[in-house]
């Protein structure tokens, strides 16, 4: 088939390694793939696998953009583009549009998301073929608004590129050599062993990186120097004003020399594969994609009880799941864990064979071009 990708997206997230990792294993399997970007989209650098000629930077800047909307047909139509795949909510629109405009082709939308599209969309996108959740969470949601066609909707839960997390624990000589050298710095206690806790995802209120710096005072309390906290994202969102305030609460509770704050985390798999336990501590995930990258990792995770995370993680065999924002809960759960050796070393070899099985990418791509099949009849 021959599939143009829509994203408008300006920031890298999970949305945006859903789309790369989809799109890798569909030129695998044969499709033609074409690409519909932002200016600037941090998408070009994971797409060094798509010719040149097939890249265009004529993403809709807004649900609105005509103009966005009439280019996306004109390239759907030149290239002969049997579907049209939308990833972000504003891009819907243009491409159904778009869609209409090049008839042959069908529209097929992923949502990520669990907030609410806008009434507008029921009248506006009536001509989607199928509509892609990316969990069960998501379906449920869609189905309670009851925006499209049921019968249009479908499942795909997202997948991860399994051997590559589980390659940066256990094959990757260099990030076997990362790991060890992050556990020979300096603040291990009288055995040698210094523990790494960590969270991964864009800093922002939903993420709750405060929440996870409370809970690491707490546990800072029981192990001392023997642990260290790793905070990985961006502050893309807020202007920075929210990492300002997460270094305001590190220097208010005395944690400067123990939480580290790195930004944007160019190999998340080395970073998640040098630590004891992986924290969640969300408001709300639709499914959670750090979430299960850590478990390929074999990677024990303690999570807030969010949509996604109790659909990615099995409590009290893979991780804990814990109340939403409470540090405390969160502080015992991590305890408990670095504490028992044995039952953290059981979690992550349960963690590693639950991702193979639930989270495989291979299957990911599978259901995605099934999928297209059937939006253009086939």
């Amino acid at each position: 088939m021959r599939i143009l990708q829509v994203s408008s997206a300006r920031s890298f997230g999970g949305g945006e390694r859903h789309l790369a990792d989809l799109s890798r294993g569909l030129v695998v399997r044969g499709h033609k793939l074409f690409f519909a970007l932002s200016g600037g989209s941090p998408l070009l650098a994971e797409l060094d696998f798509v010719p040149q000629e097939n890249l265009f930077t004529l993403a809709p800047r807004n649900a609105l953009d005509i103009g966005g909307a009439l280019r996306l047909a004109r390239v759907a139509r030149e290239k002969k583009v049997d579907v049209i795949h939308a990833h972000v909510a504003r891009d819907y629109l243009p491409a159904a549009f778009a869609t209409r405009r090049a008839r042959a082709a069908r529209l097929v939308v992923t949502r990520h998301v669990l907030f609410p599209l806008s009434r507008i969309h029921r009248r506006s996108l009536s001509n989607v073929s199928r509509v892609i959740a990316v969990s069960g969470a998501v379906e449920r949601a869609l189905r309670e608004q009851d925006i499209f066609d049921q019968k249009k909707i479908r499942v795909v839960a997202n997948g991860v590129d399994v051997a590559r997390f589980a390659g940066a624990r256990c094959e990757s000589e260099q990030a076997r050599r990362e790991f060890e050298r992050a556990r020979r710095e300096p603040g291990r206690d009288a055995t040698g062993k210094t523990f790494r806790v960590g969270i991964v995802g864009e800093l922002s209120e939903v993420k709750g990186q405060e929440v996870f710096v409370r809970a690491a005072s707490l546990v800072y309390e029981k192990f001392g120097a023997s642990v260290e906290f790793v905070i990985a994202g961006e502050d893309d969102a807020n202007a920075g004003r929210y990492r300002a305030r997460v270094e305001r609460l590190i220097t208010e509770l005395g944690l400067e020399s123990r939480v580290h704050l790195k930004g944007r985390c160019d190999d998340v798999a080395r970073m998640l594969a040098s630590l004891d336990v992986f924290v969640s501590a969300s408001r709300t995930e639709s499914f959670g994609m750090a979430m299960a990258e850590a478990l390929a990792c074999g990677v024990p995770v303690v999570a807030t009880a969010t949509e996604g995370a109790r659909e990615v993680v099995e409590d009290g065999s893979t991780g804990l799941i814990v109340p939403i924002g409470d540090a405390a809960a969160i502080a015992a759960a991590v305890v408990s864990l670095l504490e028992d050796e044995a039952r953290r070393l059981a979690f992550a070899a349960r963690a590693s064979s639950s991702a193979r099985e639930r989270f495989a990418l291979e299957r990911m791509v599978e259901e995605t071009e099934r999928v297209y099949a059937e939006a253009v009849g086939r």
